[in-house]
């Protein structure tokens, strides 16, 4: 039985505080998503667990060189396998992907190549030595078995379908990848090797919404211990069972998904709040006390009266007191200008076309977003979404066809990749560059954007991720716009940035046209999706989840009028109401024997596949059963 705990780290980078006191316990099948703001010490969390970071052990288990102001205790189980997926891994030099995948099998090859090695000379020894041979050969057998050396092709084969590896992507050198692409490699690696204790620092990170959601089948299934460092609130609501968040430098651990750690938080909060206005009820009626004690005596001269306020005094100072729970903390203030009213029709594409190389992205695609409307476009990476884009913004032209934006449209664009005219500007002067402002409101306004006091005069180029599109978003917040165009507005930002976004987004009075890969983002602002299919731009009304509904129920629809076009053709076909009924006791049937089956179904990689087809099922059946009642009408 694995079991990881991790006691009352506290960790330091050079002189820096990073970490007061992080606590983590973990058990075979667990699956621990860890939460934070940026910066807060996550990903070194990861790294101390990994033993990439230097940190004190328990005596027994393995020990690394670790400075003296580091604290903190780590169990980990002997023998387990860890594997850590580092941002930007590194391999030597040379390999193509298929051989870096293939490095996952390094301890497999090895035993294989011990028993040829052993079958070798098997061939010339005899009596003992032969016997001796035979055994250590049976050993090696069932080491290669246990290893997986015979799922060697089947697990390569699930993880490069599932990431969508191609097999001219296999072949292609390494190290010319580009850092999203080496990191889904890195990933890929970690995937096949299936180590005990799985570290994952943004996993869904680069991966299209199909990668994404075969990692969750993937994870969830996982018989190991899974630690997720993630800002995807989607993806930790579907693959954890336990949240640990570090604040200020503390963690608290909280049981379920991401929903249950935020409901739970929000119910700890009002709990502790109630009992911090009790306590300063009796606080403020102690002091009260003290006071009109040492008042009396005063007067009437009584040491007794001296006693008693001593006395409730001494019991005030030792009063375990509680703090004032923080509803608000310090985050982005965000707040867009009204602008003029555009026309109705906003964005508008018809007839499009675009190819690349005698490959074709768009073929005749339609589309239309009026005024007001919050419209997501999803699709696969290489789909043409950036494609789309460029063409929107005029720095690509179609090959037929016509897009463009409406009447009095005042646009705005934060882009995935956020560069800056002049890298060597501090963030006051690039902010002001274009914007007649003095410096005392444009700090003011600044501040809004969590750059404060000496902030401001960070030069842009030393800015990370999450500061460039907190950069940005003054800019473009500063202006008039109503429109906005997002691509992947959530990437760099922590969870509470993006929640001050959405909060920001959800009070703008114009159009917002995005693209995203964050689901959860999506359900919050998406009131419709546009999907890349066939070449072409197919609208579903709703957020992500509607979106998937439908998808999932696409199939039944066009079967059935499938089934009505050859009623048509064959006019002496059964009643429709007969053949539904056919089919709704036919599915249910499906369903009956495949709970039978699952309940006493082991296998969890099996079991996931059945649960699926029993959603796909009941899915259809819903469908079914309310056409069947319409045809009885």
């Amino acid at each position: 039985m694995l079991e990881l705990k991790v006691h009352g780290i506290k960790k330091y980078m050079e002189a820096t505080l990073v970490v007061n006191s992080f606590t983590l316990e973990a058990f075979e099948g667990d699956k621990v998503g860890i939460v934070g703001a940026n910066g807060s010490g996550k990903s070194t969390i990861l790294k101390v667990i990994a033993g990439i970071e230097s940190m004190h052990y328990y005596p027994g288990y393995p020990q690394t060189s670790s400075p003296g102001y580091d604290e903190g205790l780590v169990h980990r189980p002997r023998g387990a396998s860890f594997a850590y997926l580092e941002q930007m891994p590194s391999y030597p030099a040379g390999l193509k992907v298929i051989e870096v995948l293939n490095l996952a099998f390094e301890e497999v090859h090895a035993i294989e190549k011990q028993m040829r090695e052993l079958e070798e000379q098997m061939q010339v020894l005899e009596d003992v030595a032969l016997e001796k041979a035979l055994n250590k050969y049976s050993d090696l057998v069932n080491l290669y078995e246990t290893k997986g050396g015979y799922e060697q092709e089947e697990k390569l084969s699930k993880v490069c379908t599932g990431l969508k590896f191609t097999e001219d992507f296999l072949q292609r050198d390494f190290d010319l990848l580009s850092g999203g692409e080496k990191t889904t490699v890195g990933l890929g690696k970690i995937l096949i090797h299936q180590p005990d204790i799985l570290l994952l620092d943004e996993p869904t990170n680069h991966l299209d919404m199909d990668s994404i959601e075969w990692l969750e089948g993937f994870l969830k299934n996982y018989r190991g211990i899974v630690l997720i460092v993630s800002h995807d609130r989607y993806f930790l609501d579907h693959v954890v069972n336990k949240i640990v968040e570090i604040e200020d430098m503390e963690t608290i651990s909280y049981k379920g998904n991401y929903s249950a750690f935020i409901s739970q938080k929000e119910e700890n909060m009002r709990v502790q709040y109630e009992h911090f206005r009790e306590q300063q009820k009796k606080i403020n009626s102690m002091e009260k006390q003290v006071m009109s004690l040492r008042d009396w005596a005063l007067r009437a001269d009584n040491n007794k009266f001296f006693r008693r306020a001593a006395s409730i005094q001494k019991k005030l100072d030792k009063l375990d007191r509680i703090d004032k729970p923080i509803f608000e903390r310090r985050n982005m203030r965000l707040h867009f200008n009204d602008a003029v009213r555009s026309g109705n029709e906003t964005i508008k594409a018809v007839g499009l076309s675009k190819g690349y190389d005698g490959k074709v992205i768009f073929d005749g695609a339609d589309l239309m977003i009026h005024y007001g409307e919050r419209v997501g476009m999803v699709g696969p990476n290489g789909s043409g979404k950036t494609t789309f884009l460029k063409m929107l913004l005029g720095e690509e032209q179609p090959d037929a066809g016509v897009i463009e934006l409406g009447a009095n449209v005042l646009a705005a664009y934060l882009p995935q990749k956020i560069d800056f005219a002049n890298e060597e500007q501090t963030v006051l002067e690039c902010f002001r560059e274009d914007i007649s402002i003095v410096e005392g409101k444009a700090r003011e306004y600044l501040s809004k954007f969590m750059f404060y006091k000496k902030s401001v005069f960070k030069k842009v180029k030393f800015l990370s991720g999450g500061e460039r599109i907190r950069l940005k978003l003054a800019i473009l917040m500063y202006q008039d716009i109503n429109l906005l165009i997002l691509d992947e507005p959530t990437n760099h930002l922590d969870i509470d940035s993006i929640e001050t976004l959405e909060a920001a987004l959800e009070d703008f009075k114009g159009t917002i046209f995005f693209i995203s890969h964050d689901r959860y983002f999506i359900n919050k602002i998406g009131e419709r999706v546009i999907a890349v299919e066939d070449h072409g731009l197919k609208s579903y009304p709703g957020n992500y989840d509607d979106y998937k509904r439908e998808k999932a129920i696409e199939p039944v629809v066009a079967a059935v009028v499938r089934e009505k076009k050859e009623k048509v053709l064959q006019p002496a076909q059964p009643d429709p109401a007969a053949k539904l009924l056919k089919r709704i006791e036919a599915l249910e049937k499906e369903i009956n024997e495949l709970d039978l089956v699952m309940g006493i179904q082991q296998d969890y990689e099996e079991l996931d596949i059945m649960y699926s087809r029993k959603q796909q099922l009941t899915g259809e059946l819903e469908l079914a059963m309310e056409m069947w009642l319409s045809a009885g009408e």
